[in-house]
């Protein structure tokens, strides 16, 4: 990430499409064409695997795999896997939100027979893929087992049967599919001169392969449950902290098991990525450590993660992977020195920027150049939901005269300016910050569940002219791109 430059966070899921979900398809490239149009160089996106609880793609059963939803029906339908008739069965008129519970009933069934017609072609193509993704074979086992005994992993019984061979057959199809069209996709954006920013959560779920294939890596009890779980403890996001219930990797009794272990997905995140954010990345010095059982986040405690140890390891093994430190939230002195000391790129958000009575270290005259100035992301408010309906007045009053917002110029392009003005060197802002949107258009709200969660889509017409010329504008203006 050299010079100056800027980008958007717009989740695959938020592609507009007719099939009820974004897609790696269509709509994916005319949102590159739009980047292109509008002087971006950084399409960031959420994380790519299959969805878990409350359709979160942070509780995923696996940190490899990728979604199947993803995949580009048209394509399948191209190369005869598909026919017309049920091509119009799949589709689903919500362009404003994704239809998971139309998805979770039609698409699995759908996609089998697009597997019963793949023949040796395919067969061939699979082979070639479980060679390059050691992972995939693991999981394919873990995604059939989880079918046939239709419950998450800790309902399964002791031990588990062995998972049907068409089963796993069907999900390492699933997969091949879905890293053929996302690499060409890479490739399209790439060529370009688009690149792609992937998001890392740093925990894995219970009811994942990695956990059920690799417990060792955990800090598990003599059941082979989690001992502890992950969180954070109370903060100025939370006054009653977080209780995420991940289980926690097992850094002292495991260490070189976990080491090798991380090394292996940060080298697959550099086969998909130009960049990659880690989320939460303070727990690579402490982490916040739950007893198992416990539901209060409050009653966790600190512990020491691997340190500059792993980030060493992971920058030895992957030079040419970029990353971005995710370090928001309350970091004590201890904890920022280790984030500059790693050299990695820290995150500044404009939402969390303005308050009235003090300074604040993301004010834009603020960032450092080693930094990612975002006005908004994935789980904040829309810049223009923060302006009008979280900001106190005194607040809100000094955003508008800091940024000097319009209201015939549009709230968000003010947002959009204000993020692209800081010496950071890239910046980025969420789709909807770059539309002026609102409450109804936020992607996530932490510590909620419902509908509105990971379901918030553009429509095509948004990838017009007007739009792309506005933010090539700003982008010229700034000196990005």
């Amino acid at each position: 990430m050299n010079g100056r430059s800027s980008g958007i966070l717009l989740p695959v899921f938020s592609l507009p499409g007719p099939y009820g979900v974004g897609s790696l398809g269509k709509g994916a490239r005319a949102f590159v064409d739009f980047l292109v149009q509008a002087g971006q160089h950084y399409w960031q996106i959420l994380p790519l695997v299959p969805p878990g609880d409350a359709d979160s793609p942070y509780m995923s059963p696996s940190s490899f795999a990728g979604n199947p939803y993803f995949i580009d029906l048209d394509a399948l339908a191209e190369e005869g896997l598909l026919t017309p008739d049920e091509l119009a069965s799949a589709r689903r008129d919500t362009p404003d939100r994704v239809d998971y519970a139309f998805l979770r009933k039609t698409r699995p069934p759908l996609l089998r027979r697009a597997y019963e017609r793949s023949g040796d072609a395919w067969a061939a193509h699979t082979s070639d893929f479980v060679k390059a993704a050691p992972w995939a074979g693991d999981y394919a086992r873990f995604a059939a087992l989880r079918a046939q005994l239709d419950a998450p992993r800790s309902h399964w019984p002791s031990p588990a049967p062995e998972p049907d061979g068409d089963e796993v057959g069907f999900h390492l199809f699933l997969q091949t599919v879905f890293f053929r069209q996302w690499f060409a996709l890479r490739q399209y954006a790439n060529a370009r001169g688009v690149s792609i920013i992937g998001d890392l959560p740093i925990y894995v779920s219970d009811d994942s392969a990695e956990f059920w294939a690799r417990p060792e890596l955990f800090q598990v009890d003599g059941h082979g449950s989690p001992s502890a779980v992950a969180g954070v403890p109370p903060d100025a996001f939370s006054a009653s902290g977080q209780h995420w219930g991940n289980p926690l990797y097992d850094w002292t009794g495991h260490r070189e098991e976990v080491f090798s272990w991380w090394t292996e997905r940060m080298a697959w995140a550099a086969e998909l990525y130009d960049v990659v954010r880690i989320d939460h990345f303070r727990a690579f010095h402490t982490y916040w450590s739950i007893p198992a059982g416990d539901t209060v986040a409050l009653n966790g405690h600190w512990e020491p993660g691997p340190g500059m140890e792993l980030i060493e390891r992971i920058q030895a093994a992957v030079p040419t992977l970029n990353i971005i430190a995710e370090d928001l939230g309350d970091l004590d002195a201890d904890a920022l020195s280790f984030l500059q000391h790693s050299g990695l790129p820290g995150m500044k958000v404009l939402v969390y920027a303005f308050d009235s009575q003090g300074e604040s270290a993301y004010l834009p005259h603020n960032c450092p150049t080693d930094s990612v100035a975002y006005t908004g992301t994935h789980d904040t408010p829309t810049f223009v939901q923060w302006l009008f309906d979280e900001a106190s007045p005194a607040d809100r009053d000094f955003a508008a005269d800091y940024l000097r917002l319009r209201a015939d110029e549009g709230f968000g392009w003010g947002g959009v300016a204000g993020a692209w003005s800081t010496a950071s060197r890239l910046a980025i802002a969420p789709m909807q910050d770059v539309l002026g949107l609102g409450a109804d258009a936020r992607t996530n709200t932490p510590g909620t569940t419902g509908p509105h969660n990971w379901s918030w889509r553009v429509r095509e017409a948004a990838f017009n002219g007007d739009v792309a010329a506005k933010l090539r504008h700003i982008t010229h203006t700034y000196r990005r791109g």
